[in-house]
Formats: structure tokens, sequence, C-alpha cells
């Protein structure tokens, strides 16, 4: 009996492992590519509005694609979708970089957000089903591990551009080493999501449709507000210190680091909240932060106040996202999938409307009043937090 549950205990050690090349690896390949768009939008002979309409082409295949990972997953199941797609994406992005014209380059990124919706969906469903058999939170941890991917990937293409080596061949090696990692873990990868959640669900009466679909529109409104928040500090931080308050351009680049610094502390710390006091007090204690830290930045403005209250816009949102996730995917009445790709598309939307509606606010009046934004978007998370699950992992074991 000891000897079976040491082998189960190894096997979910693994799992749990396995899921987490997979988000760093997603972190890592399209961060990879970002630091050389300013080459390739020379080499490409691009204007900004080029480049700005390419870009934004990533978004739109993500929008566009974004509903169809559902079914996707529940005909090839979680694992085989999350590899293959992260092999897909790791392959465009070396097409991307090695496009010979802007329509090419466009194309690609396309292509490449496409691709990403589904892996997104498909990651994160393969990291509740091991969350589900661990019995305690580790979706924050997983999170945790895109973010250290991406910086990563930035790493990378940084190191390769000061030794001066080509943008395809960094790709290319990056792709290769993305492939290799998703395929060594594809056989420790969990089954599902249909086979682990249906065979553990009972059969139940049929839910109504207001019973459905109220939590997860309340949950995609968490997840658009939690990218509502991300995106503001990684567009606005830095121009903020620098345009009003004159920082110098090495001090205006704090504000973004501390956010996206202290957001992967709190998505380590997470978890271990989340089991202790639940995901509903945690997210909720987050969105009250993000106010606070926020409001008094904006009350009290100085460049240490805006770095102090950007950094607790990262740690307050570090769970909202996974929390959206873990919720949607647990909402009794929907099929297997749907719940995530929901959410993961509403995300996208936030993620893609955020930096537009700031910029739109602070032409019209000003950036520090735009910033508002951020702050009703923190006490959206507290309220909405209301939707999310108020016990601890050793209550749900009792």
């Amino acid at each position: 009996m000891v000897h079976h549950r040491k082998v189960g205990a190894d096997r979910l050690r693994q799992a749990r492992l396995a899921v987490a090349v997979l988000f760093l690896t997603n972190g890592a390949v399209f961060a990879n590519l970002v630091p050389r768009y300013p080459e390739i939008k020379a080499d490409l002979q691009l204007t900004n509005t080029m480049l700005g309409l390419s870009v934004a082409a990533f978004s739109s295949g993500a929008l566009l694609a974004g509903w169809a990972a559902a079914r996707i997953i529940r005909r090839f199941g979680a694992a085989p979708v999350a590899v293959l797609s992260s092999l897909l994406l790791a392959a465009v992005t070396v097409a991307a970089g090695a496009a010979p014209a802007a329509a090419w380059f466009a194309a690609a990124l396309f292509v490449a957000g496409a691709v990403d919706a589904v892996t997104d969906v498909a990651q994160n469903a393969a990291g509740l089903i091991v969350q589900r058999d661990y019995s305690r939170s580790i979706i924050n941890s997983l999170h945790a591990t895109w973010s250290v991917g991406a910086v990563a990937g930035g790493a990378i293409a940084a190191a390769a551009m000061a030794l001066h080596v080509d943008r395809v061949l960094q790709l290319g090696a990056t792709a290769a080493v993305v492939a290799l990692l998703c395929l060594l873990c594809y056989r420790r990868l969990p089954p599902g999501p249909e086979s682990a959640t249906q065979a553990r669900t009972p059969q139940r009466p049929p839910v109504r449709p207001t019973a459905v679909w109220v939590p997860v529109a309340a949950l995609a409104a968490l997840a658009f507000a939690g990218a509502f928040v991300e995106d503001a500090g990684s567009s606005w931080a830095a121009v903020y210190l620098r345009e009003d308050f004159g920082a110098p351009a090495a001090v205006a680049a704090v504000g973004f680091i501390a956010m996206v610094g202290l957001q992967f502390v709190g998505r380590m710390l997470g978890d271990r909240l989340v089991d202790r006091f639940s995901e509903r007090t945690v997210v909720r204690a987050g969105g009250l932060l993000i106010a606070a830290g926020m409001g008094a930045a904006l009350a009290w403005p100085s460049v240490p106040m805006t770095i102090v209250g950007f950094g607790l816009a990262g740690l307050g949102v570090a769970t909202a996202i996974p929390a959206a996730f873990h919720g949607a995917d647990n909402i009794v009445g929907l099929r297997p999938g749907t719940g995530l790709t929901v959410v993961s598309w509403v995300m996208r939307v936030g993620f893609l409307l955020s930096p537009a509606v700031v910029g739109v606010v602070a032409d019209a009046l000003s950036l520090r009043v735009s910033l508002l934004l951020v702050v009703a978007a923190g006490v959206g998370i507290a309220l909405l937090a209301a939707t999310l699950r108020s016990t601890t992992s050793a209550e749900r074991a009792g």
C-alpha cells in the first residue's frame, strides 16, 4: 500500500512538473520574439502604423480562434492539444521572425495568436486537472512559472542581439529546445479534461441556464478586470513616471519592474494563501490592495509613491486571473473546457482594450485621471471575488 501510494505521489509530481514546463515554454517562446520588433520593423521597412496593425493581428487571431478551444480540447484531450499547439506556436514564431514582407509578418502573428489562445486554455485545463489530484491550489505557481519563462525568453533575445546572433537562428534554436521539452513532458501530462472531470463528477439533475451563465459572466468580468490592471501597469507605468514626473528612463522602468516583480511574488505565495484563507478571501484582499495602492499613489503623486502603487497593484492582481480560470473550470452544467474558453476569451479582450481605453481617457483628461480606472478595476475585483469559493483546502478535504 505504501509503495503504491508513493508511486502515485511520484506520478503526480511528474505531472505537475510537466504542466509547469508547458507554462514555462509558453511564456518563453513569444517573449523570445518581441524584443526583435524594432529590428523587424527596420528590415521590413514598416511604418509605425504597419507595425501596430501587425502586432494587433496577434490579438485578432486569438479572439477569432479562442472560441474553438473548448471543442478542440474535448475532441483530442488537454495534454495532446497543449503540446501540439505549443509546437505550432514555436514554429510560427520562427516564421514571424523570418517573414520576408509585412503581409507575411502580420499573417504569422495572426496564426500565432490563434494558436496561443488554444494553448492557453489547454495548459490551464491540464494544470487544473493536476490541481484536483493534489487537492490543494497549484494554479498560481504555474502562472508564476509562465512569468519566469517570459523573463527568460526576453533575456535570450537581449543576449542574442548583444552578441549579434541572427534572429532566425536564435528563434529556431529556442523553438527546437521548446519542442524537445514539450515532447519529453508529454507522457507525464494528465489525461482529460473530460476523462478526469466526468469520471469524478456524479450525475446531477439539469442545471438552469442562469445558474450556469451568471457565474460564468462574473468570472469573465473578474478576468477582464485582472487583465485591465496587468496591462495598465505594463503599458503605462513607465510613461506615467516619465511624462508626469520627469523621471529618468531607468527610474521610469522601475514602475513596470515593481509591478511584474511583485506579481510574481504574489503568484508564488498565492497557492499557500488560497489553501489557508480561500480564493474568495485572497482575491478580495488583492482587489482592495490594488485600489488602496493605486489610490494612494494618485492621491499623493510622487515617484516613490507611484512605484509603490504599481507594485501593490501587481501584488494584488496576482491571483485574480488564475482564480477566475479555476472557478470557470468548476461550474456545474458546462461541458469540459467551455468555462475556461469563455473566461480566457474575455480576458484577452481586456488585454486588447486596456491600453486603448486608458490612452483615450488620458488624451481627454490626463494620464493621472485615466489611471483611476485601475482603482475602479481593483474595486471590481474585490466585489467579483464573491463568485469564488469561500472554503479552504482543509475544509474541502474534511
